[in-house]
């Protein structure tokens, strides 16, 4: 059987440095989401492979289906359940979007099977009421690089230039497991004035070497005293990974990418010696690790939709 809708989605790294909650990207690791075929309105059968496929084959726990009954909630329709395959290619809680990449895809899955006219501002709009913040949202739905800003109600954003075709990201995914959640609650409540400046020169110097192609300014724009120095200490390795990573020549910059536990480096130049040293660093401290090379100019979702959607939709609400 031919799927009825197919979609892969991003990872995205956030959060990068000094851009807490307002800056991410995407990057070329993919999940793959095929609608195989339609149900009655709540019912949903999932077929899941690869990282976490256990737990996201009950449709009570994956986000694909939330994600769409949220969004059918929030414009006011029905849809009808649907058999879900999917294949996770991003880990799970290791700070690369994978619950962003869900919660686009059911959105998208929403807009299709519903037929609700909704444009990108829109979609943007309710994927980051679902997500709760927009860093990875952004970048996962309008690939490339995204700076975003989210009142709780209304959403600013604005694309950024793709890094040269030479510039890398090298991700270190420890076996570890952070949940946003338990990342948040390790950030204080208040935070000195300075380090307050200091996050805000470091986060307009990093937007404006992005959008100018000045990559020798990222190390200090990517500079941050709001969220690593107290998210570091809760994956092992955390707190030194960063100064021997920063000190190779061909690291432009290092972060820990969303809420961690991975962590991302941007390079210009051979990839091994950066890869080599975050995975020995993990290893030292008792943890097993893996690496990327990613493409940072990853595309947003690739969508296909079968002729014959229509008429499975009708054949399930009955309009014939």
């Amino acid at each position: 059987m031919n799927p009825l809708i197919t979609l892969r989605v991003p990872a995205t790294s956030a959060n990068l440095g000094s851009g807490f909650d307002a800056i991410g990207m995407a990057v070329s690791l993919y999940n793959i989401f095929k609608v195989m075929d339609l149900l009655p309105e709540k019912e949903y059968k999932i077929e899941a492979h690869g990282e976490g496929a256990k737990e996201l084959s009950d449709p009570a726990a994956n986000l694909v289906v939330k994600a769409y009954e949220e969004a059918c909630k929030k414009w006011g329709v029905k849809g009808p359940g649907f058999s879900l395959w999917c294949h996770n290619i991003i880990p799970l809680c290791r700070g690369l979007g994978s619950s962003a990449g869900a919660v686009v895809a059911g959105v998208l899955i929403a807009k299709y099977l519903t037929g609700y006219e909704a444009g990108e501002a829109e979609l943007l709009r309710v994927m980051t009421q679902i997500e709760g913040h927009p860093d990875n949202v952004a970048p996962c739905f309008l690939g490339g690089m995204v700076v975003s800003c989210w009142d709780g109600e209304n959403l600013r954003y604005v694309s950024l230039p793709a890094l040269p075709p030479e510039v890398l990201c090298v991700v270190a995914v420890p076996d570890e497991r952070v949940k946003t959640s338990d990342a948040r609650k390790a950030l204080p409540k208040q935070v000195p004035f300075e380090d307050a400046v200091f996050n805000l020169g470091r986060a307009a110097l990093l937007t404006a070497a992005w959008a100018t192609g000045k990559w020798d300014h990222l190390k200090w724009g990517m500079d941050d005293r709001l969220h690593q120095q107290y998210r570091s200490k809760l994956f092992s390795g955390g707190e030194v990974i960063f100064s021997r990573v920063r000190e190779l020549p061909e690291c432009l910059s290092v972060a820990i990418s969303g809420s961690g536990p991975s962590v991302i480096a941007l390079v210009n130049g051979p990839t091994q010696r950066v890869a080599e040293t975050m995975c020995r660093t993990f290893t030292e401290y008792g943890v097993r690790s893996q690496f990327f090379v990613l493409d940072s100019s990853a595309q947003g979702p690739q969508l296909s939709v079968d002729m014959g959607l229509k008429d499975n939709i009708n054949r399930i609400w009955g309009n014939n």
